[in-house]
């Protein structure tokens, strides 16, 4: 089939590797000019490495695994270490593989077949499911969900291009745009989790040596996590909706200053300083999104498209990764029935999203005590269990 995918980050990617390789023709469409190769290391956990070892990719992914969070600690207001974050809090088992995104995004990269298009500064602009009135005819229930095999989806980018694809997948993240065209509004999907995280770059620190740090004051995180020869600036802090738009990098980063505002504690001026200087600044909320269903017509969602567990629950990643597989495979099985393939790859993928999305609140509380009771009684407990200043 000529597929679609929206999307050059891990979602998307992945889909890219695993359709292509089964002979679909592919384009991924992303809006940035390039690769993203930046954030925070992630992990890839459970069953998402029995994919990237189906992928052929895990030796590559082994021999780039980092142990940052082991090397982190809680530091007073003047950087003498209290606590040390215990490794269950990490990961639930040896076989977790913590790496930078950027070496899993140029891993997966290198691994699409030569027939995968990348098309970057572009994106989808509107899309219209060309047989979708035919299908909700055949099935009867007026959904657009029926398993009609004929047609497409006729997509306008944003660049004025054209095209009609048998199917289009959106990868495109948390704001997805493919969500909001053919599910409605991001708000009717959203839960936010009260948190928020930004990143910054701390380009004089990146020859430091040390552990990783980070220093609390109520309901406010604020770090430096050095890693793969670079050092970032890390923050989050508990927080309701701030509205904003997503484009906009002054609002992002005035909402971060709001939330430090007179904090003085530590390197948070330093750090906060950084972050109005970082012209690459990063905010996110803690968000999942929640659908009855990832598919439409001749649309899927995957990855944080569709299911974003919030960065909270460290599954994220491992999520994009099996999502793919599982798409791709159910794909493979059903032929030219995509709907069949959607509804499997649903009923496969549900388990994974539903455990992922219920872990996050108790690593709220760990990260982000909301008063300086709750952040001694947090320090207190993990020198009780063996977590100690260092």
């Amino acid at each position: 089939m000529k597929i679609l995918v929206s999307g050059a980050g891990i979602a998307g990617l992945a889909c890219a590797r695993e359709l292509g390789t089964r002979g679909h023709d592919v384009t991924v469409v992303e809006r940035a000019g390039r690769l993203r190769v930046t954030g925070t290391p992630i992990d890839i956990r459970g069953d998402a490495i029995e994919v990237v070892d189906g992928m052929g990719l895990l030796a590559k992914i082994r021999k780039q695994r980092v142990r940052m969070s082991e090397l982190t600690q809680f530091v007073d207001s003047r950087g003498e270490p209290v606590a040390r974050i215990p490794l269950a809090e990490i990961s639930d088992s040896d076989d977790d593989i913590e790496l930078l995104r950027g070496d899993l995004v140029r891993i997966l990269a290198d691994a699409l077949p030569a027939t995968v298009a990348i098309r970057f500064g572009d994106a989808i602009g509107t899309l219209t499911d060309a047989d979708a009135d035919a299908d909700a005819d055949a099935d009867g229930d007026g959904d657009g969900s029926g398993g009609g095999r004929g047609g497409g989806v006729d997509v306008r980018f944003v660049s004025g291009r054209t095209g009609r694809y048998d199917l289009v997948l959106g990868a495109d993240g948390q704001h997805s745009a493919v969500r909001g065209l053919v599910f409605g509004p991001e708000e009717d999907y959203l839960r936010h989790l009260g948190v928020y995280l930004a990143l910054a770059d701390l380009p004089g620190e990146a020859r430091s040596e040390g552990p990783n740090a980070i220093h609390n004051v109520p309901g406010r995180m604020a770090g430096v996590f050095r890693y793969g020869g670079g050092a970032v600036a890390v923050f989050q802090f508990r927080s309701e909706v701030v509205g904003h738009d997503h484009q906009d990098l002054a609002a992002q980063k005035r909402i971060l200053l709001d939330a430090f505002a007179g904090q003085r504690s530590w390197r948070i001026p330093e750090l906060l300083d950084a972050a109005r200087a970082d012209p690459a600044f990063y905010l996110t909320p803690a968000s999942q999104i929640h659908l009855p269903a990832w598919h439409r017509g001749r649309v899927a969602l995957v990855g944080d498209a569709g299911y974003s567990p919030a960065f909270l629950s460290g599954r994220g990643t491992s999520l994009a990764l099996t999502g793919a597989r599982f798409l791709a495979e159910e794909l493979e099985r059903c032929g030219d029935d995509h709907t069949a393939a959607f509804t499997r790859y649903e009923a496969r993928q549900r388990p994974y999203v539903t455990f992922a999305q219920g872990r996050v609140h108790s690593g709220r509380d760990r990260m982000l005590p909301a008063t300086w009771a709750a952040i001694a009684a947090r320090n207190e407990a993990l020198r009780a269990s063996g977590a100690g200043a260092s």
